[in-house]
């Protein structure tokens, strides 16, 4: 073999080297990104599995007590500080888990809360949401 080509194969063998590297460095950015991504993923998913796992009993409760139409509840509508207190919940979780069951606040200004089937909204509330 003659030098000019022992030359040649050594700039093709290094060729291949600095592409492989290449290909390797990028390989490893790629899954250098994706793993943590993915287990931010998959944390989040188990907390908000753990949420809704416990919002569950929360909303069985409050929708017995909604449906419950025995006196003094015949008209179906609740008082907002009695669900919140029953369920253990505070406010603004309280009104996210209402609203989630298909309730509704009363028209009246009354923190009062009753389930939409029961409770549909008026034609003058039904306007006002279009808006």
């Amino acid at each position: 073999m003659d030098e000019a080509m022992a030359k040649r194969i050594a700039e093709l063998v290094l060729h291949s080297m600095q592409y492989q590297t290449a290909i390797f460095g990028m390989m490893g950015v790629i899954v250098g990104a994706t793993i943590p991504a993915l287990a931010s993923l998959l944390i989040h998913c188990l907390k908000q599995r753990a949420k809704t796992k416990a919002d569950r009993p929360r909303k069985e409760l409050l929708l017995t007590m909604l449906h419950d139409r025995t006196p003094p509840h015949t008209e179906g509508w609740r008082n907002f500080n009695t669900l919140k207190h029953v369920i253990g919940a505070d406010e603004e979780t309280a009104r996210r888990l209402l609203l989630e069951i298909g309730a509704r606040g009363s028209e009246d200004g009354q923190d009062k809360w009753g389930l939409l089937k029961y409770h549909p909204l008026t034609k003058a509330a039904k306007g006002l949401q279009k808006k």
